[in-house]
């Protein structure tokens, strides 16, 4: 079963796009509508003047109403898996038996104390689309990536293989460090894997750690002398940079020059140069991660 991204979807219709001085204009028309038609005009003039108290009244109403309108789009987009967000989303991924994982259990009693990580809401929303395909008993793809990745929080990224008939390799990708799983990760994620509740029967399936293909990136921005400062450009290339290399930190997923330059090609930035780049095509059992990268401005 293939998997919907949701950032695709429009947005939907129930989400009304409000403006203030339009309520605004809609409650002095009706209000000047009660009058007669010959106090009409002088009902108005008045309603223009930002000092009348009624002005005053009817602004106050017009922002009451901005907000309940904006309170009841917030409800409806709440119960939408491609806009929930929080505790909206946790309840909402509860249909389908998917709850947040722990990635770091909290230790209020350590020095320092050890704060608690729970799994983001991107990672949740993956799992819950996946609990589809977690239904079915024939082992799909997508169901052991289900299984895989429900079996511990600190898993990132699971991908199912199968080398010869009735068996099944799944690699395993994990959250912290670069991404190389522990001993222990390993064997937790096959012992939920095994459960003959989850997985048919004539199954043979091993767990592995994906392979690690650490890469760095030695950037250099050409920057105009004339505008916004450097600094500044710099720190949003360097934010949209962040924005493309994390997402691809998943198994098999490939990181091309195009999409570098892309994200570093920010507002105010003039050229991109990626010095001895060459792209990395990570095979179904690898795994791209960025251990450092260095950006130079080049002024001119």
């Amino acid at each position: 079963m293939s998997t919907i991204t949701l950032s695709q979807l429009p947005q939907p219709d129930v989400i009304e796009l409000l403006d203030f001085e339009t309520i605004l204009a809609e409650r002095k028309a009706y209000f000047v509508s009660l009058y007669p038609a010959d106090q009409q005009a002088a009902i108005a003039a008045t309603l223009a003047l930002d000092s009348e108290p009624i002005t005053k009244l009817l602004q106050e109403n017009a922002y009451r109403e901005l907000i309940l309108r904006q309170r009841i789009n917030d409800a409806a987009v709440a119960n939408m898996l491609a806009w929930a967000k929080g505790d909206d989303l946790d309840n909402l991924v509860a249909n389908w038996n998917v709850q947040r994982l722990t990635i770091q259990p909290g230790d209020d009693t350590a020095t320092p104390p050890i704060p608690t990580i729970m799994e983001s809401d991107a990672a949740l929303l993956e799992r819950a689309l996946l609990a589809w395909d977690a239904l079915s008993v024939a082992g799909p793809r997508e169901a052991y990536r289900h299984h895989a990745r429900t079996a511990d929080g600190a898993v990132m990224d699971a991908e199912p293989t199968s080398p010869s008939p009735g068996v099944v390799d799944v690699y395993i990708l994990a959250a912290t460090g670069d991404g190389t799983p522990s001993a222990e990760l390993l064997t937790k994620v096959a012992d939920y894997l095994t459960d003959e509740d989850r997985v048919p029967l004539t199954d043979n399936v091993h767990v592995k750690a994906a392979q690690v293909l650490p890469y760095t990136l030695a950037i250099r921005l050409f920057i105009p002398a004339a505008g916004p400062s450097a600094a500044t450009i710099t720190a949003e290339a360097e934010r949209r940079l962040l924005e493309v290399i994390n997402p691809r930190r998943r198994i098999g997923v490939e990181v091309p020059r195009s999409l570098l330059e892309s994200a570093l090609h920010a507002p105010g930035v003039r050229k991109v140069e990626l010095t001895d780049w060459a792209d990395i095509t990570p095979a179904k059992h690898q795994a791209a991660w960025c251990s450092r990268y260095t950006i130079e401005q080049v002024i001119q």
